[in-house]
C-alpha cells in the first residue's frame, strides 16, 4: 500500500481478507462490552513482559478495536496506522518492533511521534481454529527492547488463551441463539452443555492465571540464575592472593630437645 501522507506504511490486506473477516464477524465480539477473562489476559501479558501497554486488538476492515487493554484509554484506532495490520500478514510469528523510530514503517506513524508515543512493540497473532488471524495480543513500551525468550514464549501462550475464551464465547453465542428451521432441542441438554461450556471457561481463566504465574516464576528464575552468573563471573576475574611461604607465616614446632 501506499504510504500516508506523514509517510507512515500502511500494512497490505491479509491475502484472504474476505474469508478473515467473516470469521471474525461470526464471532460477534467486535464492539462487546468488556469482560474479565480478556481484561485478566491483558494484565497478564503487561506483567510479565514488564511493558506498560498491553491490548487484546482485533483488527476489522477499517480499524482495530480492542477488547481489552491495560495502561491506555484509547480504544480504537485506524487501520492504517496498526501495528496489529502488520502483525496478522505472519499468523504463525510473534512480530516485533525493537524500536519504531528506526523502522521506516512505523518511524512518522502517529502513534509514534504523538501518543501514546510507541517505541516498542511485539504482537502475538490471535489466530482462530481456521487458521485466520482476528487481530493480535500485544505490548508496547515507550522506549526501545527486546523480550527474553521466556517472555515471547509467554506473550505466545497468552494469545492462544485469548483465542480459547474467544472460542468459548462464540459456543455460547451459538448455543442460546436458535437456529432458523432447526428442531428446538432438548431444553435440558442445551443447559447442560451451557453449564459445561462455562465451567470450561472457568477453567480456562483459572489455566491464564497458572500460565501468568507459571511464567512470573520461570522469569524470576532466570533473573537469579543470570545474577548468580554475574557473581560467579565477578569471583573469577579476582585477583588470586599472592602465595607466601608456608614456611615462614605458619612455623612448624618441633618437640623441645632435651
Amino acid at each position: 500500500m501506499d504510504p500516508r501522507p506523514d509517510g507512515a506504511v500502511p500494512a497490505p490486506l491479509y491475502h484472504d481478507e474476505a474469508a478473515r473477516m467473516a470469521v471474525l464477524r461470526d464471532y460477534g465480539v467486535l464492539d462487546s462490552l468488556p469482560e474479565a477473562d480478556f481484561d485478566d489476559i491483558a494484565f497478564l501479558a503487561s506483567h510479565i513482559c514488564g511493558a506498560p501497554i498491553a491490548l487484546v486488538s482485533l483488527v476489522d476492515e477499517g480499524r482495530q478495536w480492542f477488547k481489552a487493554k491495560v495502561g491506555t484509554e484509547i480504544v480504537e484506532t485506524s487501520r492504517d496506522v496498526a501495528f496489529c495490520a502488520h502483525a496478522i500478514l505472519k499468523p504463525d510469528d510473534i512480530f516485533v518492533v525493537p524500536d519504531a523510530f528506526e523502522d521506516p514503517r512505523f518511524a512518522t506513524n502517529p502513534l509514534v511521534r504523538d501518543d501514546p508515543q510507541i517505541r516498542f512493540y511485539a504482537g502475538a497473532p490471535l489466530v482462530s481454529p481456521e487458521g485466520m488471524p482476528l487481530g493480535t495480543l500485544c505490548v508496547f513500551d515507550e522506549v526501545p527492547r527486546v523480550l527474553s525468550a521466556a517472555q515471547t514464549r509467554a506473550l505466545g501462550a497468552l494469545a492462544r488463551e485469548v483465542v480459547v475464551h474467544l472460542e468459548l464465547r462464540r459456543a455460547l453465542s451459538t448455543l442460546s441463539t436458535p437456529q432458523p428451521g432447526g428442531p428446538s432441542g432438548d431444553p435440558m441438554l442445551e443447559s447442560d452443555v451451557g453449564d459445561a461450556l462455562r465451567q470450561a471457561s472457568e477453567s480456562a481463566t483459572a489455566a491464564s492465571a497458572l500460565v501468568g504465574e507459571a511464567m512470573e516464576r520461570a522469569l524470576e528464575a532466570e533473573v537469579r540464575l543470570r545474577n548468580l552468573v554475574y557473581r560467579v563471573q565477578a569471583i573469577q576475574r579476582r585477583p588470586l592472593p599472592a602465595r607466601r611461604e608456608e614456611a615462614h607465616q605458619n612455623p612448624v614446632s618441633g618437640p623441645q630437645a632435651d
